[in-house]
């Protein structure tokens, strides 16, 4: 049974202004996500995933074009007014950024940033109704003692606590499209884990379609149904997981893969390093299996 997608992106370009004219920094990048579906796009700094994630929010800056569509629940969100697409940043699409610290108010209680983010859509609920629903939020992502730590600042939290507080910022209004931005970055690893399993638990409870973005490998392949492969703006390979790390046809995504030790890896080899800059440009978008798709490359 096919199931609807929540969230189709076409021919999405993206170009910065600077001083000497305009610089690509996406290409033509079309995918989609299905309903409840976890979506992993990887790749190398600068590939252009987190600048995608902001642009399905509109919250780049002034200085960037954009073209292309971006539909969510086929409503088109490209070239919407600010006041517009205000009304979907939050209440339908939220996102969670990658450095919580950065993220949060560091003189506002953690319990006032998760009402401030209800209120933004919620004007008229009442004050008790307000900390009712913070107080839940803070108990589905596993703050001990809610109803003590709604008054304290983001300084008197772990790490691993801090990005709590920001998933249920995003959570609180019960989106349908959840955005992770390298969530688990700067934690270690066992507070890593917490975290997806978190994801996990929360994705199954309310439903969530998820867009998850990193450079780990071993972390997105635990969480994600399918995989996008980024380099320098361009999508080279997207698949499901199996397809991905199982049946791997892009020579960059090989590469990846091939940098990651693992149990198996001989020791008394170095470690692979990634592919060669390619003309990622010059190939086209092949289908090379059920779902898998992968650009064209030049034989070397």
């Amino acid at each position: 049974m096919l199931v609807a997608a929540i969230l189709e992106i076409r021919n999405l370009s993206i170009w910065f202004r600077t001083e000497g004219g305009e610089s690509p920094v996406v290409h033509d990048l079309t995918f989609s996500l299905a309903e409840g579906e976890v979506l992993g796009i990887v790749g190398e700094s600068g590939s252009g995933k987190s600048v995608t994630a902001l642009a399905i929010l509109g919250l780049l800056d002034r200085a960037a074009r954009v073209e292309g569509s971006i539909r969510f629940a086929r409503d088109e969100l490209l070239g919407l007014r600010p006041e517009m697409i205000r009304a979907y940043r939050g209440q339908k699409i939220a996102m969670i950024f990658q450095e919580p610290m950065t993220a949060l108010n560091p003189v506002m209680t953690v319990g006032e940033q998760i009402a401030e983010a209800l209120r933004t859509h919620n004007a008229k609920l009442a004050r008790r109704e307000v900390r009712r629903q913070v107080l839940e939020a803070m108990e589905a992502v596993a703050i001990a003692e809610p109803s003590v730590r709604y008054g304290d600042y983001p300084h008197q939290f772990s790490g691993g606590q801090r990005q709590r507080i920001l998933i249920a910022m995003a959570i609180i209004s019960h989106p349908r499209l959840l955005i992770a931005d390298e969530p688990t970055t700067a934690l270690d690893v066992t507070v890593q884990a917490q975290i997806l399993e978190l994801l996990r638990d929360l994705r199954s409870r309310f439903g969530l379609s998820m867009i998850f973005i990193s450079h780990d490998l071993a972390v997105v392949q635990s969480i994600a149904d399918r995989v996008l492969v980024m380099r320098r703006g361009y999508l080279l390979e997207e698949g499901s997981r199996a397809q991905i790390f199982g049946e791997t046809a892009h020579p960059y995504t090989q590469s990846l893969l091939g940098a990651v030790p693992t149990l198996r890896t001989d020791r008394a080899l170095p470690l692979a390093t990634l592919a060669t800059a390619l003309d990622d440009a010059s190939g086209q978008i092949v289908e090379c299996g059920p779902g898998h798709r992968v650009r064209q490359h030049p034989v070397p």
